[in-house]
Formats: C-alpha cells, sequence, structure tokens
C-alpha cells in the first residue's frame, strides 16, 4: 500500500516512513509543503495519503487546504489528517465529501501503533478514521469565536478597540512576536486565509463584535 506523507517536522516524518515501511507500507515520498503535497500526489498516485494541517511558509491552514485541493483534482483519494489541532472549516469540507476515505486523528492522542495503521488502512479502503475529540469539537462548533483560548480573545477585543500589535504586547506584557502568533490562531480559528490580506483583521474584528451582538466599532 503507497503513501504519501506531508509533513514538515523531519524527526516525526522520518519515523512515519520507518513505523509504516516495517508494517507492510511503502512510504513513496514526503512532501514538506503544500505544493510538493500535491505534485507528489499527482506524480505518484498513492494509495492513501497522511497529510498535517499545518505546513510551510504560514503554518496555518495550508496542508488541510492542499487535501481538499488533491481530493477535487483526485476524487475519492484517501486523505488522513494527523495533527494538533481541530480546523474546522477544512475538517468540515472533507467530511462533507460522501466518498470516503477520509481520516482526521490527533497526534497527541494516537496512543498505539496498531489502532493508527488500522486507522490508515481503513482510510485507504475508502472508510473513515475519525478522532472523537474532532468529532466533538466539529459538533459543537458554531460561533467561530467561541473557539479561541482566553488570550486569544483578549488580543482580539484590543484589535476591536483599534490598537497595535504593538500596544497590544505592553498592555498584555508579551512579546510582539507572541501577539503576531496570537493573531495568527485568531485567524485561523476565524477561517480568514491569507488571501484575505490586510482585510483579514477588519474581518476578525466584525466577528468578534457580532459574536458579541454589537453592530459598531467601539469608541
Amino acid at each position: 500500500m503507497r503513501v504519501v506523507i506531508a509533513e514538515d517536522n523531519v524527526l516525526l516524518s522520518s519515523g512515519l516512513e520507518l513505523l509504516l515501511n516495517s508494517r507492510g507500507f511503502e512510504v513513496v515520498t514526503i512532501a514538506v509543503d503544500a505544493a510538493g503535497f500535491l505534485t507528489a500526489v499527482k506524480t505518484h498516485r498513492p494509495d492513501v495519503t497522511i497529510v498535517d494541517v499545518r505546513l510551510p511558509p504560514t503554518f496555518r491552514d495550508e496542508g488541510v487546504r492542499a487535501a481538499v485541493q488533491a481530493r477535487r483534482d483526485h476524487p475519492g483519494l484517501p486523505v488522513l489528517v494527523l495533527s494538533q489541532y481541530v480546523e474546522h472549516e477544512y475538517a468540515g469540507r472533507l467530511l462533507a465529501d460522501a466518498r470516503g476515505g477520509i481520516g482526521y486523528l490527533l497526534k497527541d492522542r494516537v496512543s498505539r501503533v496498531a489502532e493508527f495503521t488500522d486507522a490508515l488502512r481503513r482510510v485507504a479502503d475508502g472508510g473513515t478514521a475519525m478522532d472523537p475529540e474532532v468529532i466533538a469539537q466539529l459538533l459543537t462548533h458554531g460561533d467561530p469565536v467561541d473557539t479561541l483560548t482566553p488570550r486569544e480573545r483578549e488580543v482580539l477585543a484590543l484589535m476591536a478597540e483599534g490598537h497595535s500589535n504593538a500596544t497590544i504586547a505592553q498592555r498584555l506584557l508579551i512579546t510582539d512576536n507572541a501577539v503576531h502568533k496570537h493573531i495568527g490562531n485568531v485567524f485561523l480559528k476565524l477561517g480568514l486565509s491569507a488571501a484575505d490580506s490586510g482585510h483579514r483583521r477588519v474581518r476578525a474584528v466584525l466577528a468578534y463584535l457580532r459574536s458579541r451582538g454589537g453592530t459598531a466599532l467601539p469608541q
């Protein structure tokens, strides 16, 4: 059973390769970014793929978006998402595809090798393999603002007040890099892709105001 892996973490991808090759799979290539993954799928036509949600260059949702694109280009392509995160928008798109061959497992919750390889085979055979935590988050996912952590909510609230990243850092006593990371997570969880460019900040603020029942920016 031929496998293409999309994972930029060298230690993890090498470990997966050794593990799978010892369990009857053949890892034909490992891609480190979305473009490489799409090229590998087109070139090798694998029996199943393993994809991380976050890949270079922005480490937001490139991997799962590439998985959706690969399924569009190659209908029925088996995809097992293996990640630390539940990406609601594109995970929902994958699961909405009734053709099967879809899995979504959380890295930290994979406790046994046999369970993982069984899940991979099930996906390759056109079935599904879903972590219960992923299902729970998708089922309870309503207002995307509700998925933000308390710190991400604080950052978004200060964004809504019109503060710059530097001011947010000063107010929360955190670094500029930390603010940038939190804002990136806010954009990701609100489904605001890089294609939105400078408008993402405005759209994030509007989403925050809507969640609070507001219709205008704070004074």
